[in-house]
Parts: C-alpha cells; structure tokens; sequence
C-alpha cells in the first residue's frame, strides 16, 4: 500500500467512490482514527451490501434490516474486509460521513478531524487475524502522515458516540491491535 497524499486515495486496494463526502472544513488538521464495526445483514459476512450501503444503492428488498438503513447517506474513508481485503471509499483528504453525532476530548463532530475505519464484523464475533494486521499497517501509513494520531487519537466509534454506539464491540481485541502497531 501506498498513500498519494495529492489525491487522498490509497495504491494497491480496491476503490469504490461513495458519494457521500464533503469537504473537511477551512483548517481541519487529521488527528483521529476512529475504528467500527460493520456486518449486513447483522453477523453475515462478505456480501456486496457494504459496498450497496456507503453508494446508495442499498436495494431494501433484499432483507428485512435494509428496510430501515437503506435511505441512510453514509460513508466511510477504509472497510477492512474479513479477508484483509481493504476497500476505499472517500479520499482521506475529504470528510467520510461515519461518525455522526459525536465528541472527542471536547471536540464535536469528529468527522471534520479523523479518519474512519470499518471492520468487517460485528460486537459479538471477534474480528479476524488478518484484520488486525492489516489495520496496523494502515495505522502506521497514516501515523507517518498525520504525526497527531497517537495511541490516545485512535479510537472506536463508542468511544466517541457513547450510549448510542457500541462498535467495534466487546470482541475487538485493543491488546492484540496495539501490539501489532508496536511490531511495525
């Protein structure tokens, strides 16, 4: 992987432009990377709905759950697939649509600051191997970028939209995640 810090698109992973973007404001410095947690249908894996959901074309008919989420614009900069296949969807230079309501160390709407991530997975199920090591690896292409994420600027997305986020859950291994930063 490499980054082009002229187009904010990472080299070497998939692409899939979402359309749900804009502009970070006037003088947003990157200095937050916010992990979730992402399954659709809830706890199935590797389907194309992800993909259907961050470009509007999530089709409601396809299953019960999409009926509520279909019409949501959202987005995300990275998905880490199950695999450790890694798709992007807005150029980290612009702000993804991922964290809604949210706060960081007194911060509000930490989109127009951070990066978002999402995990191919669920609260309850842990995350693969794969995940987490190709997670650290974007850590640290994105730490030499923006020296601002420290390990206190890396966060999940409960953390920052507490009581009405829990991702990436109970199963994301911190420990394991962290240690694999260090190795790198």
């Amino acid at each position: 992987m490499k980054y082009n810090q002229q187009t904010g698109w990472i080299e070497g992973i998939r692409h899939c432009a979402s359309p749900n973007y804009d502009a970070r404001p006037a003088g947003a410095s990157i200095d937050l990377v916010v992990i979730h947690g992402i399954s659709l249908p809830p706890e199935q894996y590797g389907s194309k709905h992800i993909d259907q959901l961050f470009t509007n074309k999530l089709n409601s008919e396809e299953h019960p759950y999409f009926k509520e989420i279909c019409n949501l614009r959202v987005s995300t900069h990275l998905l880490i697939r199950r695999t450790g296949e890694v798709v992007q969807y807005v150029s980290l230079n612009d702000r993804a649509w991922h964290a809604g309501v949210s706060e960081f160390n007194g911060r509000t709407r930490c989109n127009d600051f951070s990066i978002g991530i999402e995990l191919e997975g669920s609260d309850h199920e842990p995350y693969e191997i794969a995940q987490y090591n190709v997670l650290a690896s974007i850590t640290k292409l994105l730490q030499h970028t923006w020296p601002k994420i420290t390990e206190e600027e890396i966060v999940g997305h409960c953390h920052i939209a507490p009581g009405r986020k829990t991702d990436p859950g109970l199963a994301f291994d911190w420990k394991c995640y962290r240690k694999l930063i260090e190795k790198r």
